[in-house]
């Protein structure tokens, strides 16, 4: 919107064909046509959603991480985790569920601070509803400080014991587990990637604002993909 605002104040005899291109845009991404694409490419180097781990998948002491993906309010002033956080939730405690089954130490560590200055971290929101879903407190760690995936990866990494968990699962939507599993290698971790979600546009005529937040999204991953690489070849990640 702000290169649209500056090309449309500078480039003054353009003003016409800038402000169509302006609309034609816009109205693509809320329609859903060019959100859709989007999306694919964000998430096309995700594994696919739903996919079943297997028992040999759990370790006699395996950590399951659960990404955090902000906070909201909903209607009654309380805050709550966003609907792609509920996917992420009831995954991890699906995952937890399976692993006991089959080994004797199971953690879910909850990876997410505070970035939107909320009364509550997205860790300590996530909680009660990871107990809700039948994980017990002393298996649940919370892991409240970070503010980007890069800390999350970084805090985590500080969590784990070197040598005592023999597998490690992250669970996180398919647009954020490509930049996800980037910084996790990053910090010399190699878990199995789980998708709790994926997301779609719906294609129609009129603008949906759903849409425009799928774009929004996949443009935030993408940017931050690129910025990833950038930081690392300039060495600050």
């Amino acid at each position: 919107m702000l290169l649209f605002f500056a090309a449309f104040v500078l480039l003054r005899s353009a003003r016409t064909i800038i402000g169509a291109a302006a609309i034609a845009f816009y109205w693509a991404l809320g329609s859903g046509w060019l959100t859709q694409p989007l999306l694919d490419l964000t998430q096309r180097d995700a594994p696919p959603g739903g996919q079943t781990v297997a028992p040999a998948t759990y370790a006699p002491h395996t950590a399951i991480v659960l990404l955090g993906t902000g906070t909201i309010h909903d209607h009654d002033g309380k805050l709550v985790p966003p609907r792609d956080a509920y996917a992420r939730i009831a995954k991890s405690a699906d995952l937890y569920a399976h692993c006991k089954q089959v080994s004797p130490v199971c953690h879910v560590i909850v990876s997410g601070g505070n970035p939107q200055e909320h009364e509550a971290t997205e860790a300590d929101t996530y909680l009660p509803y990871l107990l809700r879903d039948q994980v017990p407190r002393g298996d649940i760690i919370l892991e409240n400080r970070s503010l980007t995936t890069y800390e999350n990866a970084r805090n985590v990494r500080a969590i784990l014991h070197d040598g005592y968990y023999g597998s490690l699962i992250l669970v996180t939507s398919a647009y954020h587990m490509p930049r996800a599993l980037l910084n996790f290698h990053r910090f010399g971790m190699q878990p199995l990637p789980v998708v709790s979600n994926t997301r779609h546009a719906k294609l129609g005529f009129l603008p949906r604002g759903e849409n425009l937040f799928d774009a929004e999204i996949a443009l935030h991953e993408l940017i931050g993909l690129a910025q990833f690489h950038v930081y690392r070849e300039i060495g600050w990640f």
